[in-house]
């Protein structure tokens, strides 16, 4: 036989042979809380697991870690039904989601399944879910302001399209029904909002009440609730900001909203102290230190200012405590903060913005002069009001011994009134602007 005939014979036939990929599985060994332990499988962190239950059920876990022969797993719900020797299989493929235009006004879960009770909407791409990097060098600059339709946000503490804020507060100060207003009245071309870690009735609530229909309409919401596995609420957290960056890339101006950032800390500290990360700062491991600020620089302006996403995370000060690491980490990491005050809150005084506490970095690259002026203006005499308050309270300061606090005192029911807003009520940035410099012009 012709030698070179026999060689594409054999080439031909190897491309008919087709072998199937081998089936991955082993054996559950040890269960410890929510921590599970198999050996037999080879599997990378991330990938997704089936474990067989007694009655023949499955229940589904992440691939979280791995040491010499044995692998971690974390379950995705109850191990109801497992136990030693349960059969372990690999089914890989976890890290591509599914994305849309059709995701426009839907509620999702960490898995993207539907919690709307509407059907699966027609998807147009898949990726993996930590996106892409992009060198920082191809990233546009901050140059547009956002319109956030809250006035106060709007004029005193300005917001640029790429932009990553922290809106840092206790419970019950009124945070979710801010972020249900920005919701409403911004001008973003899409919103994306992250509930992570909340109770379920105040995830609803949110949908049919703070967010409404309009604010649903041109939303993507992905919920995580309190009582899914901590491995669900970082992976929704991921989802979120994956499905921003879907948006910016086809050109658009994104909102992403994530509440709460602690929640999502606090689901990573549950994942790395159960694999036995060394505990530092209130029992925060050092991946929780890493994950967050490698999640926050997801957001900003695209490659060569190609579409934006302009981040707002909810900081929960528990127990009002200003030095939490998880507040420390974000003040460090974002472009700023907006403090809402237990102080305001107590008062009636809505939305409870603290201008003490609170900042716009990336304020003076993005506003005009007057306007900057105008601002600064109106934060200083604030500022000097709160410093002084108790002695004014108790009359022990006499007017004309500082002309700036005297100031500061004749324009304070102005300043509230321009600080105050009704959750109904959207007020356009030119609007913003007009009334905050009408507040803060010279009295003839």
């Amino acid at each position: 036989m012709n030698l070179p005939n026999l060689e594409s014979e054999i080439e031909r036939d190897c491309e008919r042979i087709t072998v199937s990929a081998p089936r991955r599985t082993g054996t559950l060994t040890r269960i410890v809380g929510l921590m599970l332990e198999a050996r037999g499988i080879i599997a990378s962190v991330g990938e997704t697991c089936g474990i067989k239950t007694v009655d023949g059920g499955l229940v589904e876990a992440e691939v979280v870690g791995f040491s010499d022969n044995t692998t971690f797993l974390m379950p995705y719900g109850h191990p109801a039904g497992i136990g030693p020797g349960s059969a372990v299989i690999v089914y890989g493929g976890c890290s591509k989601v599914k994305l849309g235009r059709a995701m426009l006004g839907r509620v999702f879960d960490a898995r993207c399944a539907p919690l709307d009770g509407k059907p699966a909407p027609k998807y147009d791409d898949e990726q993996g879910l930590q996106g892409s990097s992009l060198n920082p060098m191809e990233r546009g600059p901050i140059h547009e302001v956002l319109d956030v339709g809250v006035k106060a946000i709007n004029g005193v503490l300005t917001l640029g399209k790429g932009q990553r804020i922290g809106l840092m507060a206790g419970s019950g100060v009124g945070k979710r029904v801010l972020l249900g207003m920005i919701t409403r009245y911004t001008k973003a071309d899409i919103v994306v909002i992250g509930l992570i870690g909340e109770r379920g009735r105040e995830v609803n609530e949110f949908i049919r009440e703070t967010l409404g229909v309009e604010g649903l309409a041109k939303s993507v919401v992905i919920a995580a609730p309190a009582d899914v596995s901590p491995v669900l609420r970082v992976r929704a957290s991921n989802i979120a900001h994956l499905i921003a960056e879907y948006f910016r890339d086809q050109g658009l101006n994104v909102l992403l909203l994530v509440d709460s950032l602690t929640r999502v800390a606090h689901a990573q500290r549950e994942i790395g102290l159960a694999v036995g990360e060394p505990p530092t700062m209130k029992g925060y491991p050092p991946s929780v230190f890493a994950l967050l600020p490698k999640m926050i620089e997801r957001a900003g302006v695209g490659r060569n200012g190609h579409g934006s996403v302009t981040a707002i995370y909810t900081v929960l000060m528990e127990g009002d405590d200003t030095v939490d690491p998880i507040v420390d980490i974000a003040r460090a990491s974002l472009d700023g903060q907006v403090m809402l005050s237990r102080k305001l809150a107590d008062a009636a005084h809505y939305p409870a913005i603290d201008l003490s506490g609170s900042i716009s970095r990336i304020m003076p690259a993005i506003c005009d002069r007057e306007m900057l002026a105008a601002a600064n203006r109106f934060r200083r005499w604030w500022t000097l009001f709160q410093q002084n308050q108790d002695l004014i309270n108790v009359g022990a300061y006499q007017r004309g011994a500082n002309v700036d606090l005297d100031e500061a005192i004749s324009r304070r029911p102005e300043m509230e009134r321009y600080l105050r807003q009704e959750m109904h009520e959207g007020v356009d940035l030119g609007a913003s602007v007009t009334l905050l410099t009408k507040c803060v012009s010279r009295h003839d």
